[in-house]
């Protein structure tokens, strides 16, 4: 690779946290920490046929927008991409790259994108984080070329009861340890969780009241204390498990919620809902008492545990334990009533069987949750495909001066 020095104007933000720009050759390179129409020095890192990427060497004209960041880790740090810009410009990036991709992936040609949903918190709103261990044992995070570890002695991210503990962590040097986490539940319990490839649980000293699990191949062995917390949203109470996902910023999981249950139009109760890729059951739990029936589908052991914990309440409900595109053609010739669908998959998007099932049922209205926008705007495309409209898309902010987008949009059968 050529280690060329190029002058270039960077045009516009793109998905991934980077902004583009144009090289003399007329490829697209992708910068991280810079900002449209500022004119930059450059060297490349990374040389494709069609794309490169590369750091800034030297801002030579700054972006009036640019602001100076809140943390002395940004830039050499991979978790926030957007601390050099206003909150308010954030929202408006993250909008404006969501649309894009639902025109570009999508091919939609006026996405009915609304307007984003600001978080509550700007900083420490995560209930959940993950660092892993430099060899001296300190807790760190993967730079932003994800080639290494490197201690940390800040992070505006994570909720205060989990900000005031790492801090006070120590571990001894070389552990087996891949990675520590954090997660806080109701009223400030703390759950520290230790994934390790080997099945002997590490010698800690912790005097604090947390409750510690060691994790081997997702089995998690409790070292202290219970092997799970509980996290409240609204007015209901769940039990999240060590290796059980959950949406790590609890204020915009209620906005998210009350957003479905206004678009979720229940006229009557002989309509089954399909809650897919459904955790622990966040929607399930809002939504069981409105439909005459509910199936969940999930493929994590531990989730299926906790949601059957979470909805014991209720009689008339169904869980399946298995992936979606195991369990959906299955399903597809039992289900003939109406239905609905909340669709909630990993930043991957719906397996390609799994929307075809999906598609096959006809369900009337389709709530997708999406993590990912380029996921979305492909799935969003073969459900057009598959004869569903898409009627909106509203983004809400669940992560802050990072370039995650997170959304949900309703389809309806044509």
């Amino acid at each position: 690779m050529s280690d060329s020095t190029f002058e270039i104007t960077l045009e516009k933000f793109t998905y991934g946290g980077e902004a583009i720009g144009r090289l003399p050759d007329g490829r697209a390179v992708f910068i991280p920490f810079g900002l449209p129409n500022e004119v930059v020095k450059i060297r490349l890192t990374q040389e494709k046929q069609n794309f490169a990427r590369g750091e800034i060497i030297e801002i030579i004209k700054s972006s009036p927008e640019r602001m100076e960041a809140k943390c002395k880790h940004f830039t050499q740090c991979g978790g926030c991409h957007y601390q050099n810009l206003s909150y308010e410009n954030q929202l408006k990036a993250k909008t404006e790259i969501l649309r894009d991709q639902l025109r570009r992936i999508g091919k939609i040609e006026n996405p009915p994108v609304q307007k984003m949903i600001p978080s509550a918190l700007e900083w420490n709103y995560r209930n959940h984080m993950q660092f892993h261990l430099t060899k001296e044992g300190r807790i760190g995070f993967i730079n932003s070329n994800g080639n290494s570890t490197f201690a940390i002695e800040e992070c505006h991210l994570p909720e205060n009861s989990i900000d005031s503990f790492w801090k006070e962590l120590n571990f001894e040097s070389n552990l087996n340890i891949e990675r520590v986490s954090l997660r806080s539940g109701d009223e400030n319990d703390l759950m520290l969780i230790l994934e390790s490839a080997s099945p002997e649980a590490p010698e800690l000293e912790i005097e604090a009241d947390v409750s510690v699990i060691h994790l081997y191949e997702n089995h998690p062995i409790v070292v202290a204390g219970q092997d799970h917390t509980f996290i409240k949203i609204l007015d209901k109470d769940f039990k999240v498990s060590a290796s059980s996902f959950f949406q790590v910023n609890t204020k915009m999981t209620e906005k998210m919620v009350e957003h479905l249950i206004t678009q979720l139009p229940i006229n009557n109760s002989t309509i089954t809902l399909l809650d897919i890729y459904c955790g622990v059951g966040l929607f399930s739990k809002f939504f069981a008492d409105k439909y005459q029936k509910v199936i969940g589908v999930e493929s994590s052991p531990s989730a299926c545990e906790d949601f059957v914990f979470n909805l014991d309440e209720f009689e008339n409900i169904d869980l399946y334990e298995g992936t979606a595109e195991e369990i959906l053609p299955k399903l597809s010739n039992q289900i003939n009533t109406l239905t609905h669908v909340i669709l909630d998959p990993p930043r991957a998007g719906i397996d390609k069987h799994a929307l075809d099932a999906i598609i096959n049922i006809k369900p009337q209205v389709i709530a997708y949750v999406s993590c990912d926008p380029s996921t979305l705007a492909r799935d969003a495309a073969r459900l057009i495909n598959g004869g569903y409209q898409l009627k909106q898309v509203t983004p809400f902010d669940l992560f802050p001066q990072t370039y995650h987008v997170e959304s949900i949009s309703i389809f309806e059968s044509n």
